[in-house]
């Protein structure tokens, strides 16, 4: 028996009211969230089209085999860091104006396939055995009206397509269940000289991984309180007058305490390394995740909170080192300069219409709110209002100072921090020592990202 969809009724006006537009087909993407039975699907959008070069030009009419998977896989790519934990790309959809055959059916496989591995790269965390690894391809041809759905195992390069069953539900989008924490991060990454043929980036990603284990084993308070991971999320919770908890959408105040390892039967080995630098992020980042109501469970809540921490900071890292390559600043320029700091962008929330989820995105300081929603309408090519936007994290009052000191001691720089700083401010140090460097950075910030490399 094939996997089920349930799919909230908007998402099928909104397949509905797409518009071929003297095109043979149009494609987009699925968002939802998996579970042991069933998959939900919260919000479908399209692929925005591809710029012509020469706009003089009109476009040569696509063909059924004529899938961009390259342009596809980058939407589902950005698409994938505007998803809070909980939520996915649960695989594409198509609309064409005749049944599709066989041929047309391999470009889907193979752009599932290219998409997984793209968003794959990223991040820090693996599935488990236990979840689900189909993701559906869904075809509808617009003449017929008829659907098609199918799945594929991502993690068999081999599977061939399974029936699934596509059921629409209405006010799916309205019941679903909220976990939010803020996560104060300190991360120092060193640079060890024998891997200086190695990006900036890819050093910084080798450290993430490092610090995702600590998040991965840390231990999660949910309402202040540990709970044993088969536990109904929903025990103790209010019901509603029909005696439902699940018809109430609850929100969830999660706490993080990584473990520090110091008890007795831990055994760890010093280890020295010659670095030509270091990488320093310290800050407070804004985290979500989502539930669907279906009698949720403790550790399927707690685990989609750990990939929301791991993913938003990844992502975070990712868009600094593309926003440096887009304004031109090489990485060999980073890695010469004696000390950089940056500032990483921060979190901006904005709900799917007629839902209570909602989607984020990332903003740099200069950067508009209008930009920030046409970007949300260019990705998910549904409407947003700038005053619905969130920000999660503001950093309006941020400002630098710095300070040299030849004759400053390693163990005494907490002195120098300032007396009274911004509620939730960032305070970032970076010390040498041929001469200790102490940079301080005050603000309500998302995260502060520094470069700093010994002097030869």
């Amino acid at each position: 028996m094939g996997r089920t969809y349930i799919v909230e009724e908007t998402v099928g006006q909104y397949l509905s009211n797409l518009n071929l537009q003297g095109k043979s087909f149009v494609s987009g993407l699925l968002i939802g969230q998996c579970s042991s039975q069933k998959d939900y699907v919260v919000l479908a959008t399209r692929t925005p089209p591809r710029e012509e070069k020469n706009e003089n030009l009109e476009p040569p009419r696509e063909k059924l085999g004529d899938v961009d998977e390259e342009w596809a896989t980058e939407h589902a790519k950005q698409v994938s860091r505007m998803l809070p934990g909980g939520l996915l790309v649960l695989g594409v959809f198509i609309i064409t104006t005749l049944e599709m055959g066989n041929d047309f059916q391999n470009a889907l496989r193979r752009l599932l396939f290219a998409m997984e591995k793209s968003m794959s790269k990223k991040r820090l965390w693996n599935f488990t055995e236990e979840e689900v690894s189909d993701r559906v391809a869904l075809h509808i041809c617009s003449s017929t009206k008829k659907i098609f759905c199918r799945t594929y195992d991502i993690h068999d390069p081999k599977s061939s397509a399974k029936p699934a069953d596509w059921k629409y539900q209405n006010g799916l989008s309205t019941s679903w269940h909220s976990l939010e924490c803020t996560v104060h991060i300190n991360i120092h990454i060193p640079l060890s000289a024998t891997s200086v043929s190695y990006t900036l980036e890819k050093n910084t990603k080798n450290g993430l991984a490092r610090w995702a284990k600590q998040i991965e084993n840390g231990v999660y308070l949910i309402n202040g309180q540990v709970k044993a991971e088969d536990c109904d999320l929903l025990e103790g919770q209010k019901k509603s007058s029909r005696g439902n908890a699940q018809a109430i959408s609850h929100s969830f105040d999660v706490r993080v305490l990584t473990q520090l390892h110091l008890n007795s039967d831990h055994r760890s080995t010093a280890t020295v390394q010659v670095c030509s630098g270091s990488v320093n992020l310290k800050g407070a980042v804004r985290c979500r995740a989502y539930i669907q109501s279906n009698k949720p469970k403790v550790k399927e809540a707690v685990q989609a909170v750990k990939r929301d921490i791991l993913n938003t900071v990844a992502d975070r890292c990712e868009i600094l080192f593309e926003d440096l390559l887009l304004n031109e600043i090489p990485e060999k320029k980073v890695m010469n300069s004696e000390k950089e700091f940056h500032i990483l962008p921060h979190r901006v929330f904005a709900p799917i219409p007629g839902s209570t989820v909602m989607l984020c995105d990332y903003k740099f300081g200069d950067e508009s709110a209008e930009e920030i929603r046409d970007h949300f309408i260019e990705m998910l090519d549904h409407r947003i209002q700038i005053e619905d936007l969130e920000i999660a994290e503001e950093i309006d009052t941020a400002c630098i100072s710095s300070s040299m000191n030849n004759e400053a001691s390693l163990d005494n720089t907490d002195d120098e921090q300032p007396k009274e700083p911004i509620k939730t401010a960032i305070v970032l140090k970076i010390h040498q020592n041929i001469g200790v460097i102490a940079a301080f950075a005050v603000g309500i910030l998302a995260a502060g990202i520094s470069f700093h490399y010994f002097s030869d």
